[in-house]
């Protein structure tokens, strides 16, 4: 029996770790050749060397950059020859207060630098990168572009204003994506994962999988994993999924369902 992503040559962003990490293994386990586009050169180098060269060529980039962005999609076309499938993962969350202490503060205590340094990567990586693959998509006459959001992107959230704002946003660019290419064989779809176990939200890890506390914020009573989402990336990146356009797949255990109501 085929593979669900047999010849089929995806850029997947954010591969270094988490989501993007299991995404680029699921991927390729279903027969696709993949572009791992992330900052940390090690980690890439790692994901090679367990999934193998012959499937997943490198690209180092910082795609807030729009050159870098392209180079990325470039980097596709020249050791495969196109390019099939976009997932836009890379982004950052609450473990990026590490790095720039103001960015995941309500608006007013965060600085124009904070939120246009949060927007830079979440939103504006996702817009770089569909940039520049469309024009392939729409040449071949097929693309499937699949957004990592989040459930925070649906919902409002006392503090991260501007990581919910870029989420929302990638939801309402993918819902005028769907509508703007469908016609040219380009499905747009996005996943919003709840609480996934990832570097990303490392330091609330064990306090949301306590027994005290786990089926408080979740009727699972656990957070997810990036295999989880990797496997709902797949079903919307695959042929499978034809006639999903514009969908918005929460995958969060059910935590949004048991949320109080507004």
């Amino acid at each position: 029996m085929m593979s669900r992503l047999e010849g089929k040559v995806a850029v997947i962003t954010g591969a270094s770790s988490g989501i993007g990490r299991a995404a680029a293994a699921r991927f390729v386990a279903e027969g696709a050749r993949v572009v791992a586009v992330g900052r940390n050169k090690a980690k890439l180098q790692k994901l090679i060397d367990e999934v193998g060269s012959e499937h997943v060529v490198p690209a180092i980039a910082d795609l807030a950059d729009d050159t870098q962005a392209k180079a990325a999609i470039e980097t596709a076309v020249d050791h495969f020859g196109r390019v099939d499938i976009l997932v836009n993962n890379a982004g950052v969350g609450y473990s990026y207060q590490d790095v720039r202490p103001g960015s995941m503060k309500p608006l007013g205590e965060s600085t124009s630098e904070d939120w246009d340094d949060v927007m830079s990567i979440n939103l504006g990586s996702v817009v770089n990168c569909t940039r520049h693959a469309l024009p392939l998509f729409v040449e071949q006459g097929s693309g499937a572009i699949v957004n990592v959001a989040s459930i925070l992107g649906l919902v409002g959230n006392p503090d991260a204003h501007a990581y919910t704002t870029a989420k929302g946003a990638i939801i309402n660019l993918t819902r005028s994506l769907s509508t703007a290419y469908a016609r040219h064989g380009v499905r747009t779809n996005t996943v919003c994962p709840g609480y996934i176990e990832t570097p990303m939200v490392e330091a609330f890890i064990d306090f949301l999988n306590s027994e005290e506390h786990r089926y408080n914020w979740n009727p699972s009573g656990r957070m997810g994993l990036p295999e989880e989402i990797a496997n709902a990336l797949l079903f919307l990146a695959s042929d499978e999924a034809s006639y999903c356009n514009g969908a918005v797949l929460t995958v969060d255990g059910g935590a949004l369902a048991a949320a109080p109501a507004a």
